[in-house]
């Protein structure tokens, strides 16, 4: 029998299980009924109930009774997701953004404050710039969260939550969890009230950041992207305190219904197991093609934290989680080129898809032209339009190959 010890994520001798055994075994462990060594999919959506119901919470997200209150393939990976984030507890939902609107619904109320990043993924941008003002009377502020003393200065009586993204989708700015952090509790002895710090994780996963280690509250992961790493499935997590998951669950999973299916629970389960794996290959391959691109004549910038040029670099490094954690697979780039001359260039591309998304097994990429609706928030170089390249599992070699034949046959001086 499989010991139960490595299911748990404790240490063994008091060693510390290693993060690459924690992703396989925490999690997972011996269906009690068939003996497999796999946590079988279950797709039911109700649950028998016991003889007397009469004194049921039927919004309890803690037993089985019905699916959209929590199900046996969710909890299996809020244990894994906890344990790797290192947070007391976590809530799996059924997307990226169903985790941000979750967090921003359930902690901020009519009459609140919020204070978040200039440049993040766009759903939280049209959530918190747009949405909660519009619809919910709740107050913004929009702030470049690179500089901490900008977002001291945001920083108000009634301000709640401070939600940064870091590095920041597209541009790859870099913001300090630790330093912003520190303001945050200056801004609550001052206040005399708690000011949440969320931070959106997706472009680092766990294995190379862990934001709860530097001062963070809340941490939120698209599992669409590196955690699920297959590209086949949606899903999104919250990780914290018990005490908050509990009121995600009452409100944003039972209430608004945004929980994730079994089998994209299941499927992401499965992929969390190569997770420091498929990192390793992420973070070595995009810093690999990154510094190809800065040494092309056709290249006008590329943004990457994980090159020393990058203006956020040293914060970057020094937030890293082990040794062997990275920077990330996806990077930004312009080339020097026209509108067409970019869509030439990924219309020219083999080996790397012109797609959304990232974290998938293969590369991915999209050009952001002059009529992004955030344009006027990117720095300048970004004006002239640009590449967002999420670095996949080929071989870099092959990667490299198809950006400069691509170039070659896209006659950008033309």
């Amino acid at each position: 029998m499989t010991s139960h010890l490595v299911h748990t994520g404790r240490s063994f001798d008091d060693h510390p299980l290693g993060f690459s055994t924690r992703t396989i075994h925490v999690g997972n462990g011996v269906d009690a009924e068939t003996g497999a060594i796999r946590r079988p999919l279950t797709f039911a959506n109700a649950y028998a109930l016991p003889y007397d119901p009469s004194d049921i919470n039927w919004s309890s997200s803690d037993v089985n009774l019905y699916a959209r209150n929590g199900h046996p393939n969710q909890r299996y990976l809020e244990r894994k997701l906890s344990n790797l984030e290192g947070s007391e507890d976590s809530v799996v939902l059924a997307s990226g953004v169903a985790a941000l609107s979750a967090t921003f619904t359930t902690f901020l109320n009519a009459g609140d404050h919020a204070v978040f990043s200039d440049s993040t993924y766009i759903a939280a941008y049209r959530l918190l710039h747009q949405i909660l003002p519009e619809k919910y009377s709740i107050r913004t502020s929009m702030v470049d969260s690179s500089d901490v003393n900008a977002v001291a200065s945001a920083i108000e009586a009634d301000t709640k939550l401070v939600h940064i993204e870091t590095p920041a989708n597209p541009t790859l700015k870099v913001t300090d969890i630790a330093a912003v952090s520190a303001v945050i509790r200056d801004a609550e002895r001052r206040y005399g009230h708690e000011i949440l710090l969320s931070v959106d994780n997706t472009f680092n996963s766990p294995y190379n950041v862990r934001p709860l280690e530097l001062g963070a509250d809340i941490v939120i992961e698209s599992l669409t992207k590196y955690i699920n790493g297959h590209g086949d499935a949606l899903g999104g997590v919250v990780a914290t305190t018990k005490e908050r998951t509990d009121l995600i669950r009452y409100t944003y999973q039972v209430n608004y219904g945004g929980v994730i299916s079994p089998f994209n629970a299941w499927l992401i389960n499965r992929g969390t197991s190569t997770l420091a794996l498929r990192m390793r290959q992420h973070n070595a391959s995009a810093l690999a093609v990154a510094k190809h691109l800065e040494g092309l004549d056709e290249v006008r910038f590329v943004a990457y934290p994980g090159l020393e040029s990058h203006p956020g670099h040293d914060v970057a490094q020094s937030q890293l989680a082990t040794e062997t954690s990275g920077f990330g697979g996806v990077l930004s780039f312009g080339l020097d080129t026209d509108h067409d001359g970019h869509n030439r260039f990924v219309s020219n591309l083999n080996v790397i898809t012109s797609a959304v998304s990232l974290g998938h097994d293969e590369s991915l990429i999209v050009f952001l032209g002059e009529d992004d609706e955030r344009q006027y928030l990117y720095p300048p170089r970004f004006h002239r339009g640009f590449l967002r390249l999420a670095v996949g599992l080929e071989d870099p070699d092959d990667i490299i190959r198809d950006i400069d034949n691509a170039i070659a046959q896209s006659h950008l001086s033309d």
